[in-house]
């Protein structure tokens, strides 16, 4: 076998997928978090947190095709990739520190720190996540081979946002003893070294084995060229921006609506740690999935049937805890298929690049994916700070039924909308099973021509 489609040994898969593991311990807090800790806990308000996290997604158009760009044009003993997560990772865990601390500013200030440091933390992702996910095109050819490495991945990463979703509260009261503000920071500290410690695990024991042809000279304007006449990656950006655009709503929703409608805040971790065992039970089925059914037409699927499940999340009452639960068993395990396929489909469509064009910009095709994960965010964080508002909410106060109906749209219907609309992108999404093995075949070909 030709050695760029190797099959991966355990060691490395695990290596690999501990550190996604490492970026959700600040991801996830942020992800999950961050919203309610600006309002309630900085006091700033919904309005202007939601506007600090759409403001960073324009500099993240320039800063993630940037940072693409950089990491193709990397060349070091380590290969391109692997040493931003060796140079990133502690800048990573202290910038997370820095987002949730609280200084005694007026609220002028405490909206500059809090732009600042989301911004920087924003971009410093970018440096250690995309290289990170790009590393996963480069460690091996084999496009199912790929689709386990990312299974393992995303299992890593849940156990890592299970943890987060599942602890964040009651680590936060307990180190805080009170004192909200104190408790998120040390909280924080202690996953920001958790974080650090594990992305050195991946750096140490992972390999890159898919380098761009020999031949390919330098040249950014037909990188980016070829990167707008690639039809699969264009799909899968447009994908990739919905999800996230729902994934961010849901989540920073989901504290408000146990806090303001459950009437039990630290419910919401339960909730949490539920949906996501059910991510990790039924993420290892991707593989098989797409070698049955081909990886487009799981994540399609995937996208309407738990985009069903989400939008029935509006109908049950607040003491309906066992069809709450079960509606966001169901809605999980049917999506989870499809997290690790997006990631490997970017993958293929950076193949189908090379294959079609003779040229290979891993890192520029995988600056789609972190920033799609960003605008999602970001605007799916706007979206619910405008939505807040407009619902009339009010910080630690009993909600009228307006802001009640308007929090339970935003975990349910809205989220559930937006994730069935990716169906219609993926419907023209061209690269099937046959496409595959033409592609590696074809591929591998040219690279033993090179040898």
């Amino acid at each position: 076998m030709n050695k760029i489609a190797a099959k991966l040994s355990l060691k490395e898969k695990i290596g690999y997928g501990v550190g996604d593991t490492a970026s959700h311990f600040v991801w996830d807090m942020v992800g999950f978090w961050i919203l309610i800790f600006y309002t309630d806990t900085f006091g700033i308000s919904a309005a202007a947190a939601g506007t600090i996290m759409l403001i960073a997604r324009f500099w993240d158009m320039l800063s993630d095709p940037l940072m693409g760009v950089i990491a193709d044009r990397t060349n070091t003993r380590w290969g391109k990739f692997r040493p931003y997560i060796l140079w990133m990772a502690l800048p990573y865990a202290v910038l997370a520190v820095m987002t949730f601390t609280t200084p005694d500013f007026g609220e002028v200030g405490k909206v500059i720190y809090a732009g600042t440091t989301y911004l920087l933390l924003m971009t410093v992702f970018t440096a250690i996540n995309l290289p990170y996910s790009s590393l996963g095109a480069v460690m091996t050819a084999d496009s199912l081979e790929r689709t386990e490495l990312n299974s393992y991945r995303f299992v890593f990463a849940f156990i890592g946002q299970l943890i987060v979703s599942g602890t964040a509260l009651t680590l936060a009261r307990y180190f805080g003893n009170g004192n909200d503000a104190d408790g998120y920071q040390i909280t924080l500290i202690v996953f920001s070294v958790i974080s650090f410690c594990l992305f050195m695990v991946t750096f140490f024991t992972t390999k890159e084995r898919v380098a761009p042809p020999k031949e390919q000279k330098e040249s950014l304007k037909e990188d980016f060229q070829n990167l707008l006449k690639n039809k699969p990656w264009v799909i899968l950006f447009f994908v990739g921006v919905i999800s996230f655009i729902m994934f961010a709503l849901q989540n920073l929703s989901i504290a408000y609506y146990f806090k303001y409608y459950i009437g039990n805040e630290e419910n919401v971790q339960l909730f949490n740690v539920i949906g996501t065992i059910a991510l990790i039970i039924a993420i290892p089925f991707s593989k098989s999935l797409a070698r049955k059914f081909g990886k487009r037409n799981v994540f399609l699927a995937s996208s309407l049937i738990s985009g069903f499940f989400f939008m029935l999340l509006f109908i049950p009452g607040e003491k309906d805890m066992v069809t709450i639960y079960t509606l966001n068993i169901l809605a999980k395990m049917a999506y989870a298929p499809a997290v690790p396929l997006l990631w490997t489909m970017l993958a293929d469509s950076a193949d189908f690049s090379e294959w079609k064009t003779g040229r290979r910009s891993t890192g520029l095709v995988f600056s789609a994916a972190t920033f799609a994960q960003k605008a999602g965010w970001g605007i799916g964080g706007a979206l619910a700070g405008w939505l807040l508002v407009l619902f009339k909410f009010t910080p630690n106060v009993e909600q009228s039924e307006t802001a009640i109906t308007g929090i339970k749209l935003m975990i349910s219907v809205v989220p559930g909308i937006l994730y069935m609309s990716c169906a219609i992108f993926l419907y023209f999404y061209p690269i099937d099973k046959q496409t595959e093995i033409n592609m590696q075949e074809d591929l591998e070909k040219r690279k033993g021509n090179e040898d």
